[in-house]
């Protein structure tokens, strides 16, 4: 099953397990797979080093076992965690100092039959297992239809090791429980490593793999089947809740006709669904009524407010235009037009008064000094305030507008465009921002529908209109240097010598390592947002604030 738990909301999740497992079984299933930690949701985090979670965890494990009593001939396995005290812990590998293992276990008529617990435990990128889970080594094997299943989870089937175990204690089809996050390119890397898993041992795979938005991780689905020879059997679609049915005998994987093979999306059409779905499941999981958005007329806020609209609907987005004595007359057009075009409720609140105000008292203190943005962040934090005001009266959360590339340079405003509770394209950049909002053009277009957002916001020279004649390449390299730099430099870890290397002026590769480090601080602000490269500021990216070291060029 391909299932979507809220992280802590054990009843919930247990009913969601029960449910699909009873239509799978309905529909002929004798052996269901569920994601990692299906039964808690993923990632617990500090919730595991509470006893009173993990003993509440394990009595919903027995009661799902109970409450599926019904089918005696169900091998249900569930993903889930276990206490490393008490008469139920299992033995392990290491006598670290963890509260718990990561686990699986077997639920057959009734009872908790077996128990497997995960061996190799990531910690890096998102993860961070080794704070909280002691690894095992024991090999799982049970019998179902004549057939043999061994169990992994998730990152051991990503090396050679445990999958092995599982061949040598008799396994032919190896359960792979998955709560493996996405970022662009995962999902044909995933498909790719568990083949070299099957040529290896000459087993079936079935992954199955979580699908939500939890926090700053989204998780893709597109669950999946090999044959003992790798080859693709089965595939559950991306982004959506699924049962995928294979059929199994004597350890050999059957091709069915029409084989259910889901495509996978293309690369924009995957990254918008991602975020699409980050956005659906942070509020309806919090439980916000709807979203607020900042809408300024250029490409960042008219993307998210399409990915908003797309995402929950356009009664639950309020859009809210204030422009200053700086808001070009486009800006104001494109910015109506595109509400209109979604049909949002769209207000404008022109903040010159209190633009007027804040220079009126700060003037006698101000002291004039060249490139001073006083004035340009106080109009942020206007803009901040109103909507953070708006949201506080409706209980609608701030969707803020910042892009990975402004993020990066610190080209956004604490308590002003920074302010809000969800940064939907904090790890989007500004070239992508484009590329996503031709995309979601093009998908109206070949839907026979209008376009989503109007051409002048996609084709503008960015400007903050802070400023008379205000453009970011004032202050930026251009966006596709920048974004170019930050690639090399900042996801993939390049040296900055490298990335000059790489053909990039030795000039900007210097202005943005500069600027990214001293944009830091602010980074610590920013509100969470949708993860959807393998290095995204936040969980990724963990640099001291105060650091005196300075790569040389």
């Amino acid at each position: 099953m391909q299932c979507n738990p809220t992280v802590g909301d054990l009843k919930a999740n247990a009913a969601q397990i029960a449910h699909l497992a009873q239509r799978a079984y309905a529909q002929g299933a004798r052996v269901v797979l569920t994601p990692e930690l299906a039964l808690t949701g993923y990632p617990p985090e500090d919730l595991l080093l509470r006893p009173a979670f993990l003993r509440a965890s394990a009595d919903a494990l027995k009661q799902l076992a109970l409450d599926l009593s019904d089918l005696p001939d169900l091998a249900l396995v569930v993903g889930h965690p276990v206490a490393l005290s008490g008469a139920d812990a299992p033995r392990l590998a290491s006598t670290q100092q963890a509260v718990a293992c990561n686990a699986a276990s077997l639920l057959r008529g009734g009872v908790i039959e077996a128990t497997y617990c995960k061996h190799e435990l990531p910690n890096y990128q998102v993860f961070d297992e080794r704070r909280y889970f002691a690894p095992g080594d024991q090999a799982v094997v049970f019998e179902a239809g004549g057939t043999h299943f061994g169990i992994n989870i998730c990152e051991d089937a990503w090396f050679p090791h445990a999958p092995r175990k599982a061949r040598a204690a008799g396994a032919q089809v190896l359960l792979v429980l998955n709560a493996s996050p996405y970022h662009r390119g995962k999902t044909a890397e995933r498909e790719q490593v568990m083949r070299q898993r099957c040529l290896e041992n000459g087993m079936a795979l079935v992954a199955s793999q979580m699908v939500g938005g939890q926090d700053e991780i989204v998780f893709d689905g597109a669950s999946f089947v090999l044959d003992r020879s790798g080859d693709l059997v089965a595939r559950a679609p991306q982004f959506t809740e699924d049962l995928l049915m294979v059929d199994v005998a004597g350890g050999e994987v059957l091709r069915q006709a029409p084989a259910h093979v889901a495509p996978l999306k293309t690369d924009h059409a995957e990254v918008y669904a991602a975020l699409t779905l980050g956005v659906r499941d942070y509020l309806g999981k919090n439980g916000f009524p709807g979203a607020l958005i900042g809408l300024s007329g250029g490409a960042d806020s008219a993307l998210v407010l399409a990915i908003a609209v797309d995402a929950l609907g356009a009664d639950k987005v309020r859009a809210v235009m204030m422009p200053s004595e700086f808001t070009a007359q486009m800006s104001l057009d494109d910015a109506a037009e595109m509400a209109r075009r979604l049909g949002v409720q769209y207000d404008v609140l022109p903040i010159t008064p209190l633009f007027d105000a804040f220079r009126a008292t700060l003037a006698p203190l101000l002291q004039a000094r060249p490139g001073d943005t006083t004035l340009e962040n106080i109009q942020a934090r206007i803009r901040g305030t109103l909507l953070m005001g708006l949201s506080n009266n409706s209980g609608r959360i701030v969707l803020t507008t910042g892009n990975k590339s402004e993020m990066a340079m610190g080209y956004a405003t604490l308590y002003g465009d920074m302010a809000g509770g969800f940064a939907v394209i904090k790890d989007v950049t500004k070239t992508l921002v484009w590329e996503l909002a031709r995309w979601r053009n093009a998908q109206a277009a070949a839907l026979g529908e209008a376009e989503v957002i109007p051409q002048r916001i996609i084709t503008r020279a960015p400007s903050a209109e802070l400023r008379p004649d205000q453009t970011d390449q004032d202050s930026l390299p251009p966006y596709d240097v920048l974004d170019g730099i930050l690639q090399r430099y900042m996801e993939q870890d390049q040296s900055a010598d490298a990335v000059i290397a790489a053909g990039y002026a030795r000039a900007d590769v210097e202005r943005v390592v500069h600027l990214l480090k001293l944009a830091e601080y602010k980074r610590r602000q920013a509100p969470p947002g949708i993860r959807i490269t393998h290095r995204a500021f936040g969980r990724d990216w963990r640099y001291p604030i105060t650091s005196k070291f300075r790569e040389s060029f």
